[in-house]
């Protein structure tokens, strides 16, 4: 078992071993807490210098490690912004190049910057040409200051399992929440009833903040030689067609069950295939996944996965597919319409 699959249980987990893990982590913790604790009251304090940015920023983030959906969503508000006549470039941090990836090939007119320092990326964002810059995962990059702060939380994991590392999922504790703008709950596979409930508990932690909830739902299938430039087998397929098919679900994001999820949703019959979140592909994952999948109807990824296992996907093999993602605002549009127009009057 890999660190993350270890992990994902330890933190996740119900079972008698997962307890005693987290209870011997604790203490862990307990350091983890008071260095957070230190740091951000050097911010709060001034000791610690924030930033200001050459251009309007929003930052997309999340007090967890993955598996909330900023890319996406990141994603969504970049193409927002460009369609009312702003010229945004993203910022990351660029661990792995996935996420690089994901965000040229969503938004292929919309300049990705990669730097650690969001400051300096926001200067090159500045030199080719952009007059606002989305800042994906940055709520803990407290050196840049930004005109808008998103944090996300997903639905599918609530808040039973909201203990700092090591023993837990979260980098801040929801006492952070107060730094936020808006906090937008995401949901792929819980239902809406149950992200409501989580949305009015954070509203009650966090009510300085505004509150949106945005679904995550599965769009269309789309074969990844499209990208690659050798279409011959077929470009795209509705989300129908995984209705009584047996699907390998290839998954290296922060919550496959999640994806797994939306794929049984679907009517598919789900076996899977789950890396480690960032997780580099090597040939001989290639070799195994092929085998695997042609002993299925259909092998299908995430975009993120796509982007690393397309480049290595053999002619020959079973199409590659992945499933893209619809971003829909389910609730709190007006708070999200405000957090963009903000952003659009403070260009110069």
């Amino acid at each position: 078992m890999d660190l993350a699959r270890l992990a994902e249980r330890v933190w996740y987990g119900d079972d008698v071993a997962a307890g005693v893990a987290r209870a011997a982590l604790a203490p862990l913790s307990m350091l983890f807490r008071a260095g957070v604790a230190t740091r951000g009251a050097l911010y709060d304090r001034g000791l610690s210098a924030t930033h200001a940015l050459p251009l309007p920023a929003i930052s997309v983030g999340n007090l967890t490690v993955g598996g909330t959906g900023k890319t996406p969503v990141a994603a969504w508000i970049a193409r927002t912004l460009r369609e009312r006549g702003a010229r945004p470039a993203i910022v990351l941090r660029g661990v792995g190049d996935d996420e690089s990836r994901v965000h040229a090939l969503l938004n292929p007119d919309v300049p990705v910057v990669v730097a650690p320092d969001r400051v300096a990326g926001t200067e090159q964002a500045r030199a080719l040409g952009a007059d606002v810059v989305v800042l994906d995962d940055a709520f803990q990059h407290r050196r840049a200051a930004r005109t808008v702060d998103l944090v996300l939380l997903a639905a599918e994991r609530g808040l039973r399992h909201a203990r700092l590392l090591p023993a837990g999922p979260y980098r801040e504790g929801l006492d952070a929440l107060g730094r936020a703008s808006v906090v937008v709950v995401t949901r792929k596979s819980t239902s809406r009833a149950e992200a409501d409930a989580l949305l009015a508990a954070l509203a009650a932690r966090a009510p300085g903040a505004g509150h949106a909830l945005v679904h995550l739902a599965p769009h269309e299938l789309r074969a990844w030689e499209d990208h690659a430039g050798t279409a011959e087998r077929g470009g795209a397929a509705d989300v129908t067609a995984l209705a009584g098919a047996r699907v390998l679900a290839v998954s290296g994001i922060g919550d496959p069950r999640a994806f797994e999820s939306q794929l049984r949703a679907a009517g598919a019959e789900v076996v899977t295939a789950a890396f480690a979140d960032h997780h580099a592909y090597t040939a001989a994952d290639v070799d195994t996944l092929v085998a695997r999948a042609r002993a299925v109807d259909r092998v299908v990824c995430t975009l993120k996965d796509a982007v690393k296992l397309g480049p290595l996907w053999p002619r020959g093999a079973p199409t590659l597919w992945y499933v893209s993602q619809r971003v829909t605002v389910e609730r709190g549009e007006r708070v999200l319409e405000d957090s963009l127009g903000r952003l659009l009057a403070a260009r110069t």
